[in-house]
């Protein structure tokens, strides 16, 4: 294991890590803001109620 490090240097590799790690959690976020169910700032958009038939009269 201490050979990889010999090749990379671990403050770099670190500080690209979480520059990586920021990056995914911002874009999942977003992904999530994207959808009704897991909007939570805004909350669920009210979705229109389905209007039932009634029966024809005979």
């Amino acid at each position: 294991m201490w050979r990889i490090w010999m090749l990379f240097d671990p403050r770099r590799v670190l500080v690209a890590l979480a520059g990586f790690l920021f990056v995914l959690a911002l874009l999942i976020h977003f992904i999530l803001l994207s959808t009704d169910r897991f909007n939570w700032i805004e909350g669920p958009h009210a979705k229109p109620m389905a209007t039932q038939m009634a029966p024809a009269p005979k």
